[in-house]
């Protein structure tokens, strides 16, 4: 099979924004759960949800074309593999949503000037507009699940000794820990977020306890700190206030975790390489490559021991 041409190429990258639009208008109104039972006419979907039932066919029309949804017949849709996920239960639903209305947007006024544009959008920062919306903290903690199986299995398969107690810090709804201690029965766990954040406290069980608070303030006392996709969010100065506020609550012998992106250099495609970009207009946070990760650990206390694609590894100095 020869290569796609030049032309093709740069045009499928430039209706990318046309792309991630109408996957979050589709993931909105339920699309995918509402052809759960099979393909439907265009007509039932658009009575059932609201929407202008010529527009809708576009918008299925378009995502037909690679691969999500299917038209099955002139103006009956239905599911494929990749529709499916936009079902709801999935995260894929809420990460679609979250790409396609508020993350669009502020991607969207995205400028070369090293600022954040969510909050000149928006009117708050991120994390405080967050709070001020219940529903889209909900979106945002269960779109963080995402990978998280990936997350739990890197975690899990690191050397444990098997009583430590571990801090998930920004641990959200505690998740990660949860599957975490139900792989290592010995280890005790803290759940550490803003209280806002959507939890389940009735799944941590007895070894699991819930402890509110700022990062940027302090952190309970353990033998392992897990920042579990944290740092990203934040620029440089505000994530070596984040390691530092650990490093002043980590005993000498503490172990820190990140799981983290590295990104690689040279041209090979990385997811991280374009999530960098949506970190720029969310926080004016980043990715970052083996030495940049390896200068922050320094400058706050720790010394790496381990820096590769997915797990960073450090302990206190």
């Amino acid at each position: 099979m020869s290569e796609r041409p030049l032309e093709a190429r740069l045009w499928d990258l430039m209706r990318g924004a046309l792309v991630t639009r109408a996957l979050g208008i589709l993931a909105e109104l339920g699309i995918a759960d509402a052809l759960a039972a099979g393909p439907r006419p265009v007509e039932e979907l658009a009575s059932e949800t609201g929407a202008d039932r010529d527009s809708l066919r576009r918008f299925l029309r378009a995502l037909a074309s690679d691969g999500v949804f299917v038209e099955v017949s002139p103006g009956v849709f239905g599911n494929t593999e990749a529709s499916e996920l936009l079902r709801t239960g999935g995260d894929w639903r809420d990460f679609a949503h979250l790409f396609g209305t508020v993350w669009h947007r502020a991607a969207g006024e995205l400028e070369a000037d090293g600022e954040a544009t969510f909050p000149r959008i928006y009117g708050a920062e991120f994390w405080a507009w967050l709070a001020a919306h219940p529903e889209e903290r909900a979106a945002f903690d269960r779109a963080m699940n995402e990978g998280g199986g990936d997350r739990v299995e890197r975690l899990a398969a690191l050397d444990w000794r098997g009583d430590e107690t571990v801090v998930d810090v920004g641990g959200g709804n505690g998740s990660l820990l949860v599957a975490l201690l139900a792989r290592h029965p010995g280890l005790q766990g803290i759940v550490f977020d803003l209280p806002e954040t959507n939890r389940d406290e009735a799944s941590f069980g007895e070894r699991i306890a819930f402890v509110p608070g700022s990062f940027f303030e302090s952190v309970p006392p353990a033998d392992v700190y897990v920042l579990s996709t944290i740092l990203h969010d934040w620029p440089d100065e505000q994530a070596a206030a984040i390691l530092r506020t650990v490093r002043a609550a980590a005993p000498e012998d503490a172990r820190l975790v990140l799981l983290e992106s590295v990104i690689p250099d040279g041209n090979e495609p990385h997811g991280a390489k374009w999530l960098d970009l949506l970190m720029l207009a969310l926080f004016a946070g980043r990715e970052r490559d083996e030495k940049q990760w390896r200068e922050l650990l320094e400058q706050t206390g720790f010394e790496p021991v381990r820096v590769q694609d997915g797990v960073v590894e450090a302990r206190c100095r």
